[in-house]
């Protein structure tokens, strides 16, 4: 298969697997279920929406040390097998959720395997896929995450579904098995890019005066060496907590805001995650345009201003309007920084580089 077309076959199979490991940010459709299952079924004392969330909490933090072992591997041999061992420890984790007892059980499963499979096939899917399109990397970041951002958009309703007819353990396993399968069967699309690939007929442009973008590959040290590595770490983390505090508690917060019915508050879940999903790639495309720091510029003054707003609604339009707004940021956010951080660091090292 020629260059072109295989990198579009690796770009369609990694938004896919994506879509899959992204499922973990529909989290708050799962976390009532969770809890009513553990209180009214099990009748286990002292269980509280906080020790449930705990579980989204472990998976997202252990995600990232994954992310840089990952990224590693990938950057030595390839990605094919690392998404292949992440589809095990993702799929595995959903599915032994199905049969949690404890919450020790929910962290260990929900939390521990599926966060460690997240990062593993998270670090490969996305710097691969930039590394195969230098000529468009914020709008293929952006392409790429959105795969990420959909997985909650999709699952909701089919989890909903699942939950309805088989309960809450019944749909952790069916999805499971699915997550297993299709990211298993998608890592052998994942082809690793050539070094320093150029599509043909594509000369890099060279580095402005005064830019970040150095045109030099550096390592994880001397990435470390560089004040700028520390600037762009604040500014993910900024970045990210309003995005998260609205993706993780969205049913919960529609619902305590403006006292709409559980049905209502599930399709918040969804409409967030369609402004997640659509900021990935819709800012990717504009950062290819107008630069990287001005997209992101934009988006903190846009997130800035939705949540001071959510601080002073009753209303649900103006409640979905805020956090659709502070969704598509945060997505902008996590679609620019793979593309952002080849720019700044060189494509060579990515997968160690971002995660």
């Amino acid at each position: 298969m020629k260059p072109e077309s295989k990198r579009w076959l690796v770009l369609i199979a990694s938004i896919a697997i994506n879509l899959c490991i992204g499922s973990g940010y529909a989290w708050s459709v799962f976390a009532g279920p969770l809890n009513e299952y553990f209180t009214n079924t099990l009748m286990l004392a002292g269980v509280t929406a906080a020790g449930i969330t705990l579980a989204f909490t472990i998976s997202n933090l252990l995600g990232p040390i994954t992310m840089i072992t990952g990224g590693r591997i990938q950057d030595l041999f390839g990605p094919r097998w690392v998404i292949f061992t992440g589809s095990f420890l993702f799929g595995g984790g959903v599915f032994l959720t199905g049969f949690a007892k404890s919450l020790t059980h929910l962290y260990l499963s929900y939390g521990l395997l599926m966060g460690l499979g997240m990062g593993l096939i998270y670090s490969c899917t996305i710097a691969n896929t930039v590394k195969w399109f230098p000529d468009k990397r914020g709008l293929v970041s952006g392409l790429a995450t959105a795969g990420y951002g959909t997985g909650s958009i999709v699952v909701p309703p089919i989890a909903n579904a699942l939950i309805g007819s088989a309960g809450i353990m019944g749909a952790f396993r069916t999805l499971g098995i699915a997550y297993f399968i299709i990211i298993a069967i998608g890592s052998f699309f994942v082809a690793q890019a050539p070094a320093n690939y150029k599509p043909e007929g594509w000369t890099p442009p060279a580095p402005a005066p005064g830019s970040a973008v150095s045109g030099v590959d550096k390592d994880w040290r001397q990435m470390l060496a560089d004040p700028i590595f520390y600037v762009l770490l604040m500014m993910i983390m900024i970045g990210a907590f309003s995005g998260l505090m609205i993706i993780s508690q969205a049913r919960q917060i529609a619902i305590d805001l403006t006292a709409v019915p559980v049905a209502t508050a599930v399709a918040a879940v969804s409409l967030i995650a369609l402004g997640n999903t659509g900021g990935r790639f819709v800012w990717g495309a504009i950062s290819d345009g107008i630069g990287r720091y001005t997209a992101l510029t934009l988006m903190y003054i846009i997130s800035a201003v939705s949540v001071f707003a959510l601080n002073f609604t009753s209303s649900y339009g103006l409640f979905i309007t805020a956090s659709m707004l502070i969704a598509l940021c945060f997505g902008g956010i996590m679609g620019i920084f793979p593309a952002l951080t080849a720019d700044t660091f060189g494509p060579k090292n990515n997968g160690v580089n971002y995660g």
